[in-house]
């Protein structure tokens, strides 16, 4: 049996894998489903990428968690990324889930298109903590557009803002592109239990 480490999505916890990490136990894997730096309602969300994988790195080294596979979902696909180049001896296996692997030294918001941006500005901008909560018609349309109006209403009354300043950060990913791909990445787009 495998170890998971899943790691959610914009404006998610750790607490949205449930469903997941529920039918992965039932399988036998063992799984932790952290909830990144600034996430969550209530939580400080003046925080920067270099933050959030520094808090991570902590986590997964406090737990002696090894031969793992990990799991990004969406957006996380930069966490993940950047937790390769930093304890690669620890991964088993990289999941992109319905995510794509970024490029190096983008950002974000340089992978995104250029109405997204302004939109991550605008809303960041008119914030008091920086942070950036998407419209519901946004969400409804371009996130979760194949579910039935009532699971996208209470789906998106779960979520929380989401902090800006990670959007921004630079990936180098100079070491990950030199030793992790293509041998040690699957992107996957389906059940992640099939992965």
């Amino acid at each position: 049996m495998s170890r998971f480490v899943l790691i959610h999505g914009s404006r998610h916890t750790g607490a949205h894998w449930l469903p997941v990490a529920k039918r992965l136990e039932q399988r036998g894997h063992t799984v932790t489903a952290p909830t990144v730096l600034g996430h969550g309602v209530g939580v400080e969300k003046r925080v920067n990428l270099a933050q959030q994988i520094e808090d991570l790195i902590g986590r997964i080294v406090r737990a002696d968690l090894r031969d793992f596979v990990l799991v990004g979902h969406s957006y996380r696909r930069t966490i993940i990324a950047r937790l390769a180049e930093e304890i690669p001896d620890r991964i088993r296996r990289l999941v992109f889930w319905n995510a794509f692997v970024p490029e190096k030294r983008h950002s974000l918001n340089d992978e995104v298109p250029p109405h997204y941006r302004k939109m991550f500005a605008d809303i960041s901008a008119a914030s008091l903590d920086r942070s950036v909560m998407l419209p519901y018609p946004i969400w409804r349309e371009a996130f979760i557009n194949d579910a039935d109006e009532a699971l996208a209403r209470s789906a998106y009354e779960t979520l929380s803002s989401e902090p800006y300043q990670p959007f921004l950060d630079k990936l180098d990913l100079e070491r990950f592109y030199a030793t992790q791909l293509p041998k040690r990445y699957l992107n996957c787009t389906e059940d992640i239990v099939m992965c």
